[in-house]
């Protein structure tokens, strides 16, 4: 006779985006009994369905027409342009249809993965509820994302508002829009809208953009979106009210002692990210802040069969520490050689034009943990590929240690997001800024600015 499991399966793995995905994939390789719990009406997670491709997507739509309306400095004329914003979303869901996540079901459960839809709720370490079903497994792994911070704006929920989700399937750009929220997606969604003409007003309780990124890259950033773009950015700004007026909105925001509001068709809040945490984690002694599941470097919680991967489980926030994060915790589940997460390279990129990519430390970061640190900064405009693309504004910038080992940078330029990894290689191995100098890059590149800001540290 069979001896009947203890458990239902060896895995439950909670969220299905790129962390959760991952490890359910690795885990059902290795024979192990999985299910997936989504939900979500598709799988896939945030970042195909809602974020990272649907944005640049529209993004990259975008970034075609306004090259073309300045085409003229380069003997094209565009006239007659124009563009048909429902055909832009038709494009966006084209790109998203092709990640395939409208039959990620169907690719699960071709590996033998068990999907269930549904919210999990933990009622016990070793136990789950969906949709009154009770699961039991011999591990876990919480990924369960975040949800948008919406702050407790006096009047907001009655005035209205949207997200990235929302601001994603509107089928026109409103005509004007206050956008709360100058981190990436805030200046991505400022972009977007400011090319198709909307009025865009960016609000932040912060001094500058960009408050993760080196000092430089938010006052560029701001130059360009004000010079450029025609933005009102208002920095050490904070909203205070807000409500209808008529079919518009007013904003009531503080600068300082002074009060003023705008009148604005639409407010996009994007404020920040919370982590999806209530799912009964005190039932399962998964310890926890608002922000973030507590985990080791083995990305296990404080309950050793369950662990953690994602947005949910922090420091950072993107599909590519997801996957990273996912890998190492179906790897640490079931092998007794543990691999440690390792955060020194951490690549991030920022969809605005030019782009903007960093990795490591920034300086203000150098700064606050007192170490001793070298910086050397080149403008792009100096390189011959800026010459043949008639493009002044960027700066490639390097930060090392005394002796030159690389340990940050970060690239405002066309194509940012390509030219940072030799940067990341270089820090994940301890490479000096001098070494990289050293390596030919092909002329006409952009990447011959990190060669040239590289070479000034003496």
């Amino acid at each position: 006779m069979a001896t009947k499991h203890k458990y239902d399966y060896d895995l439950i793995v909670i969220g299905t985006g790129g962390a959760g995905s991952v490890a359910a994939h690795m885990s059902a390789n290795l024979g192990k009994s999985v299910a997936v719990i989504e939900k979500e009406s598709v799988v896939g997670g945030e970042c195909p369905n809602w974020g990272c491709v649907p944005t640049k997507a529209m993004l990259h739509a975008a970034g075609i027409y306004d090259a073309a309306k300045h085409g003229q400095q380069f003997g094209i004329r565009g006239a007659t342009l124009s563009y048909n914003y429902p055909s832009i979303k038709a494009w966006k869901d084209l790109a998203v249809h092709r990640t395939g996540t409208w039959q990620g079901k169907k690719m699960f459960e071709a590996e033998g993965i068990t999907v269930v839809k549904g919210e999990a709720h933990f009622i016990g370490d070793h136990e789950i509820t969906v949709n009154r079903r009770h699961l039991t497994a011999a591990h876990f792994l919480i990924a369960t994302g975040t949800h948008d911070f919406i702050p407790p704006i006096e009047g907001l929920d009655k005035t209205g508002y949207i997200t990235f989700r929302e601001a994603a399937n509107l089928t026109r750009p409103p005509k004007s829009v206050a956008i709360v929220g100058a981190g990436a997606i805030g200046c991505e969604y400022a972009e977007l809208f400011s090319i198709f003409g909307t009025k865009v007003t960016l609000i932040d309780i912060t001094p500058r953009l960009l408050m993760k990124e080196d000092q430089e890259v938010g006052e560029l950033v701001r130059m360009l979106f004000e010079q450029n773009r025609g933005m009102n950015v208002l920095m050490n700004t904070k909203v205070m009210r807000v409500e209808k007026e008529g079919l518009a909105k007013r904003v009531h925001y503080q600068q300082g002692r002074e009060m003023s509001s705008i009148k604005v068709d639409e407010i996009f809040i994007a404020s920040g990210k919370l982590a999806n945490v209530d799912i009964g984690l005190e039932n399962a002694g998964v310890e926890y802040t608002p922000k973030a599941i507590l985990a080791s470097e083995f990305m296990q919680t404080s309950t050793q069969h369950i662990y953690t991967a994602g947005d949910v489980a922090g420091p950072y926030q993107f599909t590519h520490t997801a996957v990273y994060q996912g890998r190492i915790a179906a790897h640490n589940m079931w092998h007794k050689q543990k691999i440690a997460t390792d955060y020194r390279a951490v690549p991030r990129c920022i969809y605005v034009n030019p782009e903007i990519a960093s990795v490591g430390l920034s300086e203000d970061e150098c700064i606050k943990r007192d170490l001793k640190y070298k910086t050397a900064l080149t403008q792009i405009s100096i390189i011959g590929r800026a010459n043949t693309s008639n493009v002044n504004d960027g700066f490639v910038k390097v930060i090392t240690e005394p002796d030159g080992t690389l340990i940050g940078a970060s690239i405002v330029s066309p194509r940012a997001g390509e030219m940072l990894h030799e940067l990341t290689l270089a820090i994940q191995y301890g490479l000096t800024a001098q070494e990289v100098a050293n390596t030919i890059h092909a002329f006409p590149t952009w990447s011959e600015a990190v060669r040239v800001a590289c070479n000034k540290i003496r």
